[in-house]
């Protein structure tokens, strides 16, 4: 049915002064400097708003024109919805489509699949920061551009460049898992590296022997378990003994920023378990059990309190030694010891090799043997002699 109009009337066009406009049924017509009619078209379709210019009065453009834009964008938005779910009228925005998502993962994965240890930080990217920038834009209307601002702004905001791509990993799983045909693309920026900062056997040994003096028993086994295992802070706290497989020195662990996977343990940690676990009531329980009877986690949720006394102790600096390292001096161990890298990453739970290759770079023993041929024959060249005052001032001529 054609739109009848009470306001835009072709009187009323002619009859438009330079700077005037009339608006009506998302047609607008506009007297310009030059005195031609300039008409376009402001309209909602499916919660996205399009303006576009349709043409000049003295091109031979018409009121009849914009309404048939006007028409055809409305059929267009029509056969768009073609391929939309049953019961819906409009496209999917970010905002529903986030709360959708979420719900999918929660409902389908369970403690030890691939994916759930992740679980907390996709919820926390995409209500904290991604909901917010995209909440409102159609899901399939993300453009490449659009990705780009938002890391840029993130950036700008003072978030890391390891912190934004996180983020852009959970909108990549995001948009893959929730079907987007037409999915932008994706780009993450290289990472400042952090430095790797390992103990060495002396600095193991003593704060071993700090962990031991500890007013908490468990801070020593906390510790054995960092330095013996290279397993993470939140993996040692979650272990069980049903879980030790005490013949083959193996640990079932369910969960894991990995997914689930079987941890290989030293000969002395086992046996440091053994003794641990026949001095328990609960011996098929957590390792590390919950202290208070009203902890919300049947296990401890940090040991990091009674670590920072262990490593003041040892007369080690606080600022650099967190319980990570724990873990980076055992990888790097078994990187100096000539460990290959698929059997490190077996033993560290790293998701990819490239992870593992970090600490190759940085303790590989063939790399120092090899570095020692650099140089070789201007060694001997290299004396005392040639830096003292008299050969200096004789080499000057002075």
């Amino acid at each position: 049915m054609a739109a009848r109009f009470a306001r835009l009337t072709k009187p009323a066009i002619s009859a438009l002064k330079v700077g005037q406009r009339i608006n009506e049924h998302g047609i607008v017509a506009e007297r310009m400097k030059n005195g031609d009619i300039r008409f376009s078209v402001n309209i909602m379709v499916d919660r996205e708003r399009i303006h576009r210019v349709v043409g000049m009065e003295g091109e031979g453009v018409t009121r009849e024109q914009a309404v048939r834009a006007v028409e055809a964008f409305r059929t267009k938005a029509r056969e768009g919805r073609l391929d939309l779910p049953k019961g819906r009228k409009s496209h999917r925005l970010f905002r529903e489509s986030a709360t959708e998502y979420l719900k999918q993962l929660e409902d389908t994965l369970s403690e030890g699949d691939k994916g759930f240890a992740d679980l907390p930080n996709k919820r926390r990217h995409l209500n904290t920061y991604l909901v917010p920038h995209f909440g409102n834009q159609r899901i399939d209307k993300l453009t490449d551009f659009g990705v780009k601002g938002y890391a840029r702004k993130r950036i700008e905001a003072g978030a890391k460049q390891a912190t934004v791509n996180r983020e852009l990993s959970t909108l990549s799983h995001f948009l893959r898992r929730m079907k987007v045909t037409t999915r932008p693309e994706i780009v993450k920026a290289e990472e400042e590296r952090k430095k790797i900062d390992a103990l060495t056997v002396r600095q193991q040994q003593d704060l071993m022997k700090a962990a031991r003096g500890d007013q908490d028993p468990a801070t020593h086994l906390f510790v054995a378990f960092g330095l013996g295992s290279a397993m993470r802070h939140s993996e040692i706290l979650k272990a069980r003994f049903d879980k030790i497989d005490w013949d083959q020195r193996r640990l079932y662990i369910p969960t894991a920023k990995a997914g689930q996977r079987i941890q290989p343990l030293t000969p002395s940690l086992v046996e440091l378990l053994r003794i641990e676990r026949e001095q328990r009531e609960d011996q098929d329980g957590f390792i590390f059990p919950a202290t208070r009877k009203d902890a919300k986690k049947p296990h401890r949720q940090s040991m990091a309190r009674q670590f920072e006394r262990s490593v003041v102790r040892a007369k080690l600096d606080p600022k650099k030694v967190t319980p990570h390292v724990m873990r980076h001096t055992a990888i790097t161990q078994l990187i100096t010891a000539g460990t290959d890298l698929p059997t490190v990453q077996k033993i560290s739970g790293h998701k990819t090799l490239a992870m593992v290759l970090r600490y190759a770079q940085i303790a590989d023993p063939h790399v120092d043997r090899s570095i020692e041929a650099l140089g070789a024959g201007f060694a001997d060249a290299i004396t005392q002699d040639l830096h003292t005052d008299e050969n200096q001032a004789a080499a000057s001529g002075v």
